[in-house]
């Protein structure tokens, strides 16, 4: 069974532009999108909404790329925002904590504020954080 493919649809409005995905972003489709996001800001581009209202799916792969790009887009003096990412993205950038890098609005139910974290949580978390010593092999 084919793949369904990814279309890239974009609508520039001054220096402001809307892209729309459809289809899944995926390894195979990441560089589509990475290559389009480029092209906003060698164009002049400084304020790209991206909406993800009709991709069924996205991995890590797609996460990466807007993750780079809305670095880049920072770096130039612009903004990248996601609107209505898919349920599997919405779950990745909760796991990652990297939404409220991409995101307007939490997306997902509200997190407990500050301090107000069930101590299960709390002890995973901490339990899965490793010092960035340790993954550099760097034992100071």
């Amino acid at each position: 069974m084919p793949r369904p493919q990814l279309a890239v649809y974009r609508h520039d409005r001054g220096k402001r532009v809307l892209i729309t995905l459809a289809g899944e972003i995926d390894l195979e489709s990441a560089p589509l999108v990475s290559t389009a996001l480029a092209r906003c800001l060698s164009d002049g581009i400084r304020t790209i909404d991206i909406d993800l209202t009709p991709v069924t799916f996205c991995d890590c792969t797609g996460l990466n790329v807007f993750l780079h790009a809305a670095q880049q887009t920072t770096e130039a003096g612009g903004t990248l925002r996601l609107h209505h990412p898919p349920p599997v993205l919405d779950l990745i950038l909760d796991l990652t904590g990297s939404g409220f890098l991409l995101l307007d609005v939490p997306s997902g139910p509200l997190s407990p504020p500050p301090g107000d974290v069930p101590a299960s949580t709390a002890q995973t978390l901490r339990r899965r954080t490793v010092p960035l010593t340790s993954l550099s092999g760097d034992a100071r």
